[in-house]
């Protein structure tokens, strides 16, 4: 397994998937709809996927003494530790924005969503989405990717779209809390992000181990 997550890193992967992890840096753009940066951290996941099947690199890797299940876990390793290194760097910045920079006027008079616990749910469940959506919808012929990758777009930015809204509407204003301001409830939506993070992810990834197995390739 480690060797090929090896292969996944150096040979699979597109450059794009490591550069596109500094948009986790948009989590400090005042007047800017951060969620973009869990967005554009699955758009260079996406580049990898696109470069390995140009290489045949499905093919190639069913080939090797592995089971095809391991094939897929593979894929889904390499996207979940592309995905967690750009949510570590996330979770830092919004740290530094919760604590230091927490009073600073161009954060405090920012209309759009706060860095906050509840910001990094939702990059979260956007992280989810795509390994359901997308790389579920790739492993249903490990061929095609155009479609699964266009559902993925709308429903990631009416998600996006959605939570950018919600503090504006009377009651909610919550979720946009600065600093260690209703940090209960901040917390249970980080949490609440997690458990989706990982039970999506993991649907997503029994399912295409079924779908893969009945691909004759």
């Amino acid at each position: 397994m480690k060797a090929l997550v090896i292969k996944e890193m150096r040979l699979s992967a597109s450059v794009l998937s490591y550069i596109l992890i500094c948009s986790a840096f948009l989590a400090l753009c005042p007047g800017y709809p951060i969620l973009c940066s869990a967005f554009f951290t699955t758009l260079g996941i996406f580049h990898s996927f696109q470069n390995a099947r140009e290489a045949n690199d499905i093919v190639f890797s069913a080939l090797l003494p592995v089971a095809k299940s391991t094939v897929v876990k593979g894929k889904y390793l390499f996207s979940v530790m592309i995905e967690a290194a750009a949510f570590l760097v996330m979770t830092i910045l919004t740290l530094l924005r919760m604590t230091v920079l927490s009073e600073v006027p161009v954060y405090r008079l920012n209309a759009l969503m706060n860095a906050n616990p509840f910001f990094l749910g939702m990059t979260l469940l956007i992280f989810g989405l795509f390994n359901l959506i997308f790389i579920g919808g790739f492993f249903k012929t490990a061929y095609v990717f155009s479609k699964p990758f266009l559902t993925y777009i709308i429903i990631a930015f009416l998600t996006l779209s959605i939570a950018e809204a919600l503090h504006h509407f009377p009651g909610l204003e919550a979720l946009n809390a600065f600093g260690f301001d209703h940090i209960i409830l901040q917390i249970s939506l980080l949490l609440a992000g997690a458990i989706l993070f990982i039970l999506l992810t993991f649907v997503s990834y029994r399912k295409s181990c079924e779908r893969f197995e009945r691909i004759d390739l």
